[in-house]
């Protein structure tokens, strides 16, 4: 099995996150109402809040030997996300990913999306897949660079509850299958 705790790529380290990364987290990325905008949790309103995502974390990795990762730059050891790997079965997995705003357009999350398919593929999944809002274009761009399909538009499926709070919303389903 790889070591699964902190992975690395050209540019980033993405590696299990630790207790003292909630006033980080809360500031670069999870407070922001622009970043949050189109994720399926809600926005941080305190660093409280980030410190109940890291519990959430760890339960999730006691559980399944992986599960989020806070993605830095290699370059200035800056927190720049987050993204993961969200086991349901033992071959069926879902990822995401989220980027701090300063680091929008700079190729990260198709780097990172990258690393996820490739841990997903040594772990024997069969299928990864990501739930992306109809209305956000650039994670559809990136999965579809990344080689995931446009599966399904699925009706009333999920909450984003910083756009319309208690309100189910359809998203689109992305999947790529792995040998």
């Amino acid at each position: 099995m790889p070591q699964l705790d902190r992975l690395e790529t050209t540019r980033l380290v993405l590696r299990k996150p630790r207790s003292e990364d909630a006033q980080s987290i809360f500031s670069r990325y999870a407070s922001d109402p622009n970043v949050t905008r189109f994720v399926a949790w809600p926005r941080h309103c305190s660093v409280d809040d980030s410190k109940a995502f890291l519990e959430f974390s760890e339960t999730e990795w006691k559980r399944w030997s992986i599960g989020p990762y806070l993605i830095e730059s290699k370059e200035d050891g800056r927190l720049i996300g987050s993204a993961g790997l969200s086991f349901e079965t033992s071959y069926r997995v879902s990822t995401g990913y989220v980027l701090a705003q300063d680091s929008w357009g700079a190729g990260y999350a198709t780097e990172v999306l990258e690393k996820m398919v490739c841990i997903a593929r040594e772990l024997a999944v069969r299928r990864i897949y990501a739930l992306c809002h109809p209305d956000h274009r650039a994670s559809q761009r990136v999965l579809e660079k990344g080689g995931f399909e446009r599966e399904a538009i699925l009706r009333c499926y999920t909450e984003f509850p910083n756009l319309r709070s208690g309100e189910p919303n359809d998203v689109l389903c992305y999947t790529r299958l792995l040998p």
